[in-house]
């Protein structure tokens, strides 16, 4: 008789331990869901502000129309193009735009008979975002821009900093249309395969821990990038935030003169009007993500390449940039003493880099 009420006493308890067991998968189930939902929103990006779209910014630059659709737009300088005896395409750096230049003088220009023209780059300024942003886009919107604006055969091209990632991409896809580069001061990917790990690492490793971990989170897991860098609480690109430990007084006096009297919250706004992630974010995936290419497989171009750097350059190690042209013995090293970053602010600079681009070319 014991025997059967303790069977029966098992059969009523067993359903409801199950019950309880399966009220709590289902409470964490829902819990999982809704917190995965959460997530999966605040890491989107929000939607972009194309210039010239309702409630955009207006269209104010001349522009052309790409084959994929898309407009890029661009500022010309110097002696008009007609009667210019060089022709030359300039590549802005990171937080600028097509207004941004070499600030070479009037009188060399015109001595030079020198053509320039600037462009914002895909998701800068007033040119509209590219969704497929890479290195060869980059080099194609180049050769686009040079058809379009009739450049002729060849032209030359000089990229600053962040903008010689356009560089280096068209020495690689379109080597034919170039008839000199320059590189000034220009960003590396610490993960080039081609560095040695000790010299990247020790680069690496003396960078401000956001900046560390901006680049880690580019190159490892770049759709969590545009939630990581809007959380304060977490270290983030101190390049972004205009905080950047910069070792040459020069460079920190003209961050700190553009920071008072505003000049540098207007150029991040015009650089920035279409949304901080089609320009800042997607430079950085682009420029610090996993590379189609490795620059110092590159073969020697049938055109001069020269290259600037300041040896107290607080945002590019010198360490690298030495290593990439003792690699690459066709580069022709420029290195600047007491010398910053922020190259085109030096007095003269941007005459002395035409007259060795285009009077002076290697042999």
């Amino acid at each position: 008789m014991a025997s059967s009420v303790a069977a029966v006493s098992n059969t009523i308890k067993k359903p409801s331990l199950r019950s309880g067991m399966g009220k709590k998968l289902a409470v964490a189930v829902a819990l999982s869901i809704g917190i995965g939902s959460w997530f999966y929103a605040a890491i989107q990006p929000p939607p972009t502000r194309p210039c010239g779209s309702v409630g955009g910014p207006p269209v104010t630059a001349p522009r052309i129309r790409l084959r994929d659709g898309r407009h890029l737009a661009y500022a010309e300088t110097g002696v008009p193009k007609e009667t210019a005896r060089f022709k030359l395409i300039f590549c802005h750096g990171f937080s600028s735009s097509r207004l941004d230049g070499i600030r070479a003088s009037p009188e060399i220009m015109e001595e030079l008979a020198v053509y320039i023209v600037s462009y914002d780059r895909a998701g800068y300024g007033e040119s509209d975002p590219n969704p497929r942003r890479s290195l060869r886009s980059e080099a194609s919107d180049i050769e686009e821009l040079a058809d379009a604006l009739e450049l002729g055969n060849r032209f030359f091209l000089i990229g600053f900093s962040l903008g010689g990632h356009a560089v280096w991409a068209s020495i690689k896809y379109i080597p034919w249309r170039l008839a000199g580069a320059a590189l000034l001061a220009p960003v590396i990917n610490y993960r080039w395969p081609g560095f040695p790990t000790n010299l990247s690492r020790a680069a690496y490793k003396q960078q401000h821990v956001g900046d560390q971990w901006a680049l880690r989170i580019a190159y490892y897991m770049p759709w969590l990038l545009h939630w990581w860098m809007t959380q304060p609480w977490l270290p983030t690109s101190t390049v972004i935030k205009g905080t950047t430990h910069l070792p040459n007084l020069f460079d920190e006096q003209m961050r700190d003169l553009a920071i008072s009297n505003g000049m540098l919250q207007k150029r991040r706004e015009l650089a920035t009007q279409q949304g901080v992630y089609e320009s800042y974010y997607r430079d950085m995936m682009v420029m610090f993500g996993k590379w189609e290419f490795d620059p110092m497989d590159l073969h020697p171009p049938p055109f001069p390449v020269h290259l600037w750097h300041g040896d107290e350059d607080g945002i590019v190690p010198v360490t690298l940039q030495r290593y990439i042209c003792r690699r690459l013995g066709w580069i022709d090293y420029h290195e600047l003493s007491i010398t910053g970053h922020y190259l085109s602010a030096v007095p003269g600079f941007g005459d002395l880099v035409l007259k060795t681009l285009l009077v002076q070319p290697s042999a």
